[in-house]
């Protein structure tokens, strides 16, 4: 359907809204004739105000003529004189695709590529054009998956998709606004009524009468039934508009193949999926892994690690490549399922241009590096800008430190009984989530996941270098513990801890068998602790795997079995006692890693 059909469709949708609007004005104008001629006069009195009222929200929808404002995404806009290559690129896929080139690009921090126009005239005008790349998408793509989606969103300038885009989304607004304005009143009569009832009935148990139950059910059915016309009449619209929306994608990846080539757009749509996969790992598992600890990597580096991960974990990233998700399908989808897309993408015939996963698409910037330090100045809050950088292998040290403790300190709190579970650190509650160091197993702690843009947490300034000092509340407690153990209350101990039904409803041999790796976790956590506190391990940075921790060279091998005698049927803690105890002098040796499962991308 071509630019013209569409504007046609659009418009006549749009007229609906206000014909319904019309129709439904007749109908209480009618109403009000009805009684003012067949009814006595108080009774048609009531009748006018009921139309009156309902009369109201009808027109604000039909004459409130304004839009709410697109909401501005964060970026930085980069003139020609600043990347003049990638600027050279969308001009040439602009003219191939025959359409006239974005007057702004903006670079921003989420894996998307976006265009959108100022159309005027209910889009019969164009206007300043915008296209939006995410930084995100260009680290992950080549330079020809990157021109596959230029032109697909180039696409969308040529269909005219971006002007007329204007016209549905003008309707879409009226009639969520008018059927907002009936369900406000609706609420408002019901919450009157009810507040009614609720004095009648506490002033019947005043008089030691029986107060009747508060009924609402009738108040605001008026109201109620006028926002399901609208919202039949919405249902259809959305139905109607975003299945030209799902059809103008499929053009647009036409399109794409038409410039780019088949091979290249479907590569770059099977591609985005992974990307953006990687992307959500890479922001809750390491850009954000220090905000806890009051920390963020480098400058440029909050959205640039990303590079770091995508060249390490290649082989996890080549097998989600080879699946494609699967969607649920629904009428009110704005774009088709990424499977469809793919599998007419590739029924197209072959054009004999291979797709070149080379390059990086990185290369079309002047300077990476420098955008990379620009957007995120856009796109961090105030208060996480504020937030101490460190180095990659700092920060990770630094930050599972920290969260080690934490986990160090509830389990302690846990098994000693001066808790119930609660974070009882002096830093503040802790969240679960992945971090590269992810996993409460033998020598691993539970990580953090945080908001793409944290702040949130941003006044917890915790100090970076280490973990967080407890006045030796840490060493005390693995002490108490350990003594505790040795008194003969291990299993007491274990009662003390979160069980599941099955295990709270075993006994003897049974019920030690399920306690046993609870405890051995949470004695390990106190124990992993305990040796960053005296400095004899580190947490590893690694953007292959999980984050490692590196105890006393000797002490991986020796660790284990000295946890499993402290929680044996026996307990014996003299093993793990010995592991603990402080040395004179730094061991020389090469210290060994001990790996903290997490998950992956």
């Amino acid at each position: 359907m071509g630019p013209t059909p569409r504007a046609a469709r659009a418009l006549v949708l749009l007229a609906g809204f206000y014909l319904l609007g019309l129709f439904l004005l007749a109908a209480l104008a009618a109403a009000d004739w009805a009684a003012a001629v067949h009814t006595p006069g108080p009774f048609a009195l009531k009748v006018f105000i009921v139309s009156a009222v309902l009369a109201l929200p009808i027109v604000r929808g039909m004459f409130m003529l304004r839009t709410p404002p697109y909401e501005d995404v964060p970026g930085v806009r980069v003139d020609e004189s600043r990347e003049p290559r990638l600027w050279r690129t969308v001009r040439d896929i602009a003219q191939q695709v025959g359409t006239r080139a974005p007057d702004e690009i903006l670079l921003t921090g989420d894996v998307n590529a976006a265009v959108s126009e100022d159309s005027r005239l209910l889009g019969l005008a164009g206007g300043t054009r915008r296209l939006r790349i995410g930084l995100p998408l260009m680290t992950g793509l080549s330079e020809s998956g990157l021109r596959a989606v230029l032109a697909h969103e180039m696409g969308h300038y040529g269909n005219a998709d971006t002007r007329l885009a204007a016209i549905s989304e003008r309707g879409r607004v009226h009639v969520l606004r008018t059927v907002a304005h009936f369900e406000e009143r609706a609420g408002a009569k019901v919450s009157k009524e009810r507040a009614r009832q609720e004095k009648k009935a506490a002033a019947a148990v005043a008089k030691g009468r029986k107060a009747k139950e508060v009924d609402t059910t009738g108040t605001g059915v008026t109201y109620r039934a006028m926002a399901r016309l609208y919202t039949a009449y919405g249902k259809f619209y959305l139905r109607a508009t975003l299945s030209g929306s799902r059809r103008a994608e499929f053009a647009a990846d036409v399109a794409a193949a038409r410039i780019a080539g088949r091979d290249a757009t479907s590569s770059a749509l099977r591609e985005i999926p992974v990307i953006d996969a990687a992307h959500d790992f890479y922001l809750n598992c390491y850009a954000t892994l220090g905000v806890d600890a009051g920390l963020l990597p480098p400058p440029g580096e909050f959205l640039g690690g990303f590079r770091h991960l995508l060249a390490a974990r290649h082989e996890e990233l080549d097998a989600l490549r080879g699946e494609l998700p699967t969607e649920p399908v629904s009428p009110y989808d704005s774009h088709p399922p990424i499977a469809e897309r793919v599998a007419r993408i590739e029924a197209l015939p072959d054009d004999g241009r291979a797709s070149d996963p080379v390059r990086p698409s990185l290369s079309l910037l002047a300077d990476a590096d420098r955008s990379f330090a620009a957007v995120e100045e856009t796109v961090l809050t105030p208060a996480a800008l504020g937030l101490r950088r460190l180095d990659w292998p700092e920060l990770v040290h630094a930050a599972m430190s920290v969260q080690t403790e934490r986990s160090a300190q509830r389990f302690g709190a846990l098994a000693l009984g001066t808790a119930s579970g609660e974070d009882t650190s002096p830093h503040g509650t802790h969240g679960g989530g992945g971090t590269p160091g992810h996993g409460a197993d033998a020598h691993g702690t539970p990580g953090h996941g945080a908001d793409a843009r944290p702040g949130a947490d941003a006044d917890r300034t915790s100090r970076p270098e280490a973990a967080p000092e407890g006045d030796g509340a840490g060493a005390a407690t693995l002490g108490t513990l350990l003594d505790a153990i040795d008194a003969g209350a291990l299993w007491r101990i274990a009662e003390r801890l979160p069980r599941s039904a099955e295990a709270a409803a075993a006994h003897g041999r049974a019920a030690r068998e399920f306690a046993r790796p609870q405890l051995r976790a949470g004695l390990s956590q106190l124990v992993s602790a305990e040796y960053l506190r005296q400095g004899r391990a580190r947490w590893q940075l690694s953007w292959a795997e999980s984050a490692a921790l590196e105890l006393p060279y000797g002490h991986v091998d020796e660790l284990p079995a000295a946890l499993e005698a402290a929680v044996a049927d026996r307990p014996d803690t003299g093993p793990l006692r010995a592991l603990l105890e402080p040395v004179a002098a730094p061991e020389t040796s090469t210290p060994a890693q001990v790996p903290a499962p997490g998950p992956t991308a």
